[in-house]
C-alpha cells in the first residue's frame, strides 16, 4: 500500500511525470529532462506543483506582535499586500525554518512554510502563542503552483483581467479571478527568474494547471519537476532547508542575514544568540566553490585544506546554465576569501576547487 502523500495535482500528471519519494510526498522529479526543464524556465516559462508546501493562517489583533517575537525579520514596516522572507529560530540561533509571510491586514497573515516542517512549525508557533491570536494549519485546503520564467507574466495575463504589471516584486493581490478561479497571486518564486506563486482552493488547482499549460503553449510553457527546481534555486543561491539551513546552521551562517533584524524593537526568539554571533564574528559561513579538477561536488562531501577538514558541501551539481561544476560549502571562516583553494573529497580522491562569488546566476 502506498503511504506517500500526494498533492491535488497527482492524477493530472501521474502518467507524464517521473515520480519519486520527496520527503514523504510522491512528486515529479522531471517530465522531460532536468536540463531541458531548467533551460525552459531560464528562457521561456515553467509551471511547478508546489502544493506540498505548508500554509498557516495567523489571525487576531495581536498577530503582528506575536509574529515579531517568532520571526527574525521586521514586520513593522510590512504593508498590506506585501510579502516578506524571514527565518524562524530556536533560542540558540539555529533555524526552525525559512518562510514567506503575506500580510493581508493588521490582523490577518499567511505563512508559507517548507513541506517537511509543517507540523514542527505549527507546533512551535502554537507553543509560543500569546495574546489574541488564532493559528490554523490550512495546508490541506490550499494548493500552490509556481509560474516562473521570462514569459510568466504573458502566460498568466491570458487568464485574468487584473493588470499583473501592478504587482511588484514581493507584492501580492488576493482574490484575483483566473478563469473563474479565485486565487492569491504573488510576484515571488524560487528560481531566480521573474514569476508568480499562485494559491487557490485545492479543488480548483487541476483546472488551473491545465488552463495554464494550454494558454502557455504559445510561450513555450512546460511543466517542471523537482530536479530543475533544485538546480534553478541553487544557481540563484536560494537556501534549501535541510541543507543550507538546519537547526545547527543559523541564518547568519547561511548568508541570509538580510532577513535578520537584530535592531527591531521586539526581542525575537534567538535574537541574543544571533546578536552574539554578529558581534563576535562568524566561525563559519556559506560560500560558493567552483571545481578546478574534474568532479562534481555533492551534498555532504567533506572539504579540506591540506589534511584539515574545513567544511562540507551543502548543495552541488553541474550548473545547467554555466556548464561548470559548482557547489555551496559551509566553510571555516579563515578559508572563505575569494579564490582560496580547497579540496573536495569525492569518493576516494581529493579534488581541487576554489572559492567564487555568489549567486552563481543572476537574472539580467
Amino acid at each position: 500500500m502506498n503511504s506517500l502523500k500526494r498533492t491535488p495535482l497527482y492524477h493530472t500528471y501521474k502518467e507524464s511525470g517521473k515520480l519519486i519519494d520527496f520527503g514523504g510526498w510522491e512528486l515529479p522529479v522531471q517530465f522531460s529532462s532536468i536540463k531541458d526543464e531548467h533551460e525552459a524556465v531560464r528562457t521561456k516559462a515553467g509551471l511547478f506543483d508546489v502544493s506540498h508546501m505548508g500554509e498557516i493562517e495567523v489571525k487576531g489583533k495581536d498577530s503582528e506582535s506575536f509574529l515579531q517575537k517568532m520571526l527574525t525579520n521586521d514586520l513593522s514596516k510590512l504593508n498590506n499586500g506585501k510579502a516578506l522572507y524571514t527565518a524562524m529560530c530556536y533560542e540558540n540561533g539555529g533555524t526552525v525554518d525559512d518562510l514567506l509571510v503575506y500580510k493581508k491586514s493588521d490582523d490577518d497573515y499567511l505563512l508559507v512554510v517548507n513541506a517537511a516542517n509543517i507540523e514542527k512549525d505549527f507546533n512551535w508557533l502554537e507553543q509560543h502563542r500569546h495574546g489574541e491570536v488564532v493559528l490554523e494549519n490550512v495546508s490541506d485546503v490550499i494548493a500552490q503552483i509556481a509560474l516562473q520564467g521570462p514569459n510568466a507574466e504573458k502566460v498568466l495575463q491570458l487568464l485574468t483581467d487584473t493588470n499583473l504589471m501592478t504587482i511588484g516584486f514581493f507584492e501580492f493581490i488576493d482574490h484575483i479571478e483566473l478563469q473563474g478561479i479565485e486565487a492569491l497571486v504573488s510576484r515571488t518564486g524560487y528560481t531566480g527568474e521573474d514569476g508568480f506563486e499562485i494559491y487557490c482552493n485545492s479543488a480548483d488547482v487541476p483546472k488551473l494547471w491545465k488552463s495554464l499549460l494550454e494558454v502557455g503553449e504559445l510561450f513555450g510553457l512546460q511543466p517542471i519537476g523537482l530536479g530543475a527546481r533544485d538546480t534553478l534555486r541553487f544557481e540563484a543561491r536560494l537556501a534549501l532547508y535541510g541543507q543550507e539551513l538546519t537547526k545547527e546552521i543559523t541564518p547568519l551562517e547561511a548568508g541570509i542575514g538580510f532577513a535578520v533584524k537584530t535592531n527591531k524593537e521586539v526581542d525575537f526568539i534567538g535574537k541574543e544568540a544571533l546578536l552574539k554571533q554578529k558581534e563576535e564574528g562568524l566561525a563559519r559561513k556559506l560560500v560558493g566553490i567552483e571545481m578546478i579538477d574534474r568532479g562534481i561536488p555533492r551534498t555532504g562531501y567533506e572539504v579540506f585544506i591540506d589534511e584539515k577538514r574545513v567544511g562540507h558541501v551543502t548543495t552541488g551539481t553541474q550548473s545547467p546554465t554555466l556548464k561548470k561544476n559548482i557547489g555551496l560549502v559551509l566553510l571555516d571562516i579563515d578559508y572563505t576569501a575569494l579564490d582560496t583553494e580547497v579540496e573536495v573529497q569525492i569518493r576516494n580522491k581529493r579534488l581541487k576547487a576554489k572559492v567564487v562569488k555568489t549567486p552563481f546566476y543572476k537574472r539580467g
